[in-house]
């Protein structure tokens, strides 16, 4: 099978998918993709040849770096451009802490948690694959968690902070991940100083080199009335600033974030006509529905590819509670703390806490793992990727698919 014909397949699928899900199944397109994607391994599962040429199509796809070194920018890029810079300024504060603290404070209970589990039904888990599976399984998924807040009713201002956190705190998880798999696979000693550097060679770096990306193709725009020019500029400014940010080690998610808040902002405001702004956010939410129906089917496939073990799978439903429970205390510190000067409604915590939503930055920081280290087979890994799997499907479709009640029910009063 070459290459153009992988992608046709994938293509072909995603669209049949989304085909069954506005037909039929009518959830929202995350979700329903998701769903089909289920059943997709239903059938495959019943089926041997299915299994076997996913197998081949899985090995033939480096879903790790598809997903984070390539299509993730393009998506926090068009998820970025409709976020109101002002109205996410004004929750700064608690995005910055839940973006940060929050997440590395997730790692370490998640961690925690995770290896008591696993040490409980006797599978080998030393404790520094127990924290990598809390650093990849903490941040949660933009894509996700924007696609669904638009239709789950949850208030501007709650959905600002869900959503900034969203944004921010994968580039974040990312970082403390790639830390923790360099001590796991010898490469590097644990050290503060190396991790702090790390994070901020990554952070900063990213932050700048998006704002100075952004604000040249920002001078650009403004010097053009040009739908067609303009459309090209901002898919430039995504696939070449993405690729340099890869090049010069810093972080290329956070880098887009803020390319794409600018130009959504400032470029949408001063530097765009109605006509380009209307083809922009056409062709941005095309891009970001068709890459986000390839990468459910590639989570399809992945799992339909994967030798599952009974013992891993309960461990994943257990597994859910623990995630969810780390979340709520990560959630719950910060919202005491800015309750103080903020009078957030009292239930908060509860749809922070069920919106923190996982997806497919889990699903490529866990495949990343390597089988092997130094020469030898790394047992974790594969219980660590059944957990991660359960846990996102989990996310996607009971959280996504009760978001909405869980708010209608917590919130009456919310829009």
């Amino acid at each position: 099978m070459t290459t153009f014909e992988m992608a046709a397949g994938l293509i072909v699928l995603a669209a049949v998918f989304s085909y069954l899900n506005y037909t039929l199944l009518k959830l929202p397109a995350v979700i329903g993709t998701m769903a089909a994607s289920l059943l997709l391994i239903l059938v495959g599962l019943a089926v041997p040849e299915m299994v076997q040429q996913a197998r081949h199509a899985v090995a033939r796809i480096d879903i790790q770096q598809v997903f984070l070194k390539g299509i993730l920018g393009f998506m926090l890029f068009a998820g970025a451009l409709h976020i109101n810079l002002g109205e996410l300024a004004s929750r700064k504060v608690s995005v910055a802490l839940l973006s940060t603290i929050g997440v590395v404070a997730s790692t370490l209970i998640v961690g925690l948690l995770t290896w008591l589990l696993l040490s409980a039904f006797g599978i080998p888990a030393r404790p520094i694959y127990c924290l990598l599976f809390g650093a990849l399984i903490s941040p949660t998924d933009p894509i996700a968690v924007m696609a669904i807040l638009r239709q789950a009713g949850v208030p501007k201002d709650m959905e600002v902070t869900i959503a900034g956190e969203s944004l921010f705190n994968d580039g974040i998880g990312v970082v403390v991940f790639l830390g923790l798999l360099e001590v796991a696979t010898g490469e590097a000693a644990f050290e503060v100083g190396h991790f702090a550097w790390l994070l901020l060679r990554e952070t900063v770096g990213g932050a700048a080199l998006g704002f100075g990306l952004g604000w040249l193709v920002y001078r650009m725009l403004h010097s053009v009335d040009n739908y067609q020019v303009e459309v090209l500029l901002s898919l430039a400014l995504v696939a070449g600033g993405y690729a340099l940010a890869n090049a010069l080690h810093t972080s290329g998610p956070i880098a887009m974030v803020v390319a794409g808040l600018l130009v959504g902002n400032h470029g949408r405001a001063r530097a765009m006509s109605p006509t380009t702004v209307k083809y922009l956010d056409t062709f941005w939410e095309l891009i970001d529905g068709i890459l986000n129906a390839v990468l459910f089917v590639l989570i399809g496939l992945e799992v339909l590819a994967m030798t599952l073990n009974a013992q891993y799978l309960f461990a994943g439903l257990l597994a859910i509670p623990a995630v969810l429970l780390a979340r709520l205390i990560s959630i719950a510190g910060p919202i005491a703390l800015f309750n103080r000067y903020w009078q957030f409604p009292r239930t908060t915590t509860q749809v922070l806490t069920w919106g923190g939503l996982r997806g497919g930055i889990s699903i490529a920081l866990v495949l990343s793992i390597p089988a092997l280290s130094e020469g030898e087979l790394v047992p974790e890994r594969n219980p660590v990727l059944v957990l991660t799997y359960v846990v996102v499907v989990f996310s996607i479709l009971v959280q996504g698919l009760t978001l909405s009640p869980l708010v209608r029910r917590l919130m009456p009063s919310a829009r």
